[in-house]
């Protein structure tokens, strides 16, 4: 049997007719740019995310990009985010004109350690910078408390996190800011590169509104230094007919992961009580890793790692000077951890087999 890491023909099947009336209407109006599907689709995933403003953009990348500097990031401004995490975290702060400072993340979820973060916090700590990854999310409670106290802005990186809640509330909408990714094989993905920004704060919507549209409110009148970051009007029509489906594929995979959780329970990541993960990856830590990916390979199942370096041991960060040991539980971690087959439309059968598959791997052993 054959199962690969994701499938999103299945999600494509069940929307194929809407998808297909979506493009008849927007080449009918002719309208590519900033029309009236990017309007409707802001307005609907705001309401869903519980937010008041929403701003699509183009990538995930851009809405940390974008969020940053609308939130004052620049020179000699720290941005705390955690070292396990894909590199374009990272790379926005660069990009926004700040200093990336690397956290390291807790031992039983791979989520920042709030800790961590508490000991980083200087004068120049402009902005916290927590990912919501895999699907789960930040301890947000403590973190909102230790910002609070000390006067730091906070951004949430969930680009990885459509749905997700802690203690009911739902991921971006805790901080000042939250970052989304459409990025086709999210949760809620197009069928290319796109993103979005929300806040609760008019202020920051105004700046976010200026920034991504080349500082300009009226056509040819630009009041700041902005860039051409737009959400185009036929992946907006995209998300709008993908987004009452979230919920439902969401449960899929919460269902799969069940699955993985009662057969796999020693090698599964903690999610406490009061988070509700939407299981973007479903990541289990494993003292044979590279041995098992390879004999899941072999025996035709694909996984990934979610992520092999962390980002203080990256090439494109050796700038920093940073130490393996300086991070403890990510370097650890980043040997141990593999990410399983996850997605909307994943059979029974293939469930079964993965699980039987690392069964076996360990009978074997």
């Amino acid at each position: 049997m054959k199962v690969p890491f994701v499938d999103l023909s299945p999600q494509y099947q069940e929307v194929k007719a809407e998808l297909q009336d979506d493009f008849d209407r927007v080449f009918a109006a002719q309208h590519f740019i900033l029309g009236n599907e990017v309007d409707e689709f802001e307005k609907e995933f705001a309401a869903y995310i519980g937010s008041k403003y929403c701003v699509g953009v183009g990538s995930g990348t851009d809405a940390l990009i974008l969020a940053l500097k609308a939130m004052g990031v620049g020179e000699n401004d720290e941005v705390i985010l955690p070292t396990h995490t894909f590199v374009a975290t990272a790379l926005a702060v660069i990009e926004a004109g700040g200093t990336p400072v690397f956290v390291d993340v807790d031992e039983a979820t791979l989520q920042m350690d709030v800790n961590a973060v508490a000991a980083a916090i200087n004068n120049n700590t402009k902005v916290i910078l927590p990912v919501h990854l895999y699907g789960s999310m930040v301890p947000m409670d403590q973190l909102m408390q230790l910002a609070e106290k000390h006067g730091i802005q906070i951004l949430e990186d969930a680009c990885q996190a459509h749905g997700a809640t802690y203690s009911g509330k739902k991921a971006g909408t805790f901080g000042n800011m939250a970052a989304f990714s459409f990025y086709p094989g999210k949760n809620l993905g197009a069928y290319g590169d796109a993103g979005a920004i929300v806040t609760n704060d008019p202020e920051l919507y105004e700046q976010a509104k200026l920034l991504h549209n080349y500082g300009q409110k009226k056509k040819y009148h630009h009041e700041m230094l902005g860039k051409n970051s737009r959400l185009d009007e036929l992946q907006a029509a995209f998300l709008r007919t993908k987004l009452p489906h979230l919920d439902s594929w969401n449960q899929q995979r919460k269902y799969i992961a069940q699955k993985y959780d009662v057969a796999l329970g020693e090698y599964r990541l903690s999610i406490p009580d009061e988070i509700e993960s939407v299981y973007h990856l479903y990541v289990i830590q494993h003292p044979e890793r590279d041995e098992l990916q390879a004999y899941l390979q072999e025996n035709g199942v694909d996984t990934l790692i979610h992520y092999p370096i962390p980002l203080h041991m990256q090439q494109c960060f050796s700038y920093m000077n940073h130490s393996p040991e300086e991070f403890p539980v990510a370097q650890k971690y980043t040997a141990r951890i593999l990410s399983l087959p996850i997605y909307p439309g994943m059979t029974d059968e293939q469930i079964a087999y993965v699980i039987e598959l690392i069964q076996s791997f360990e009978n074997e052993k």
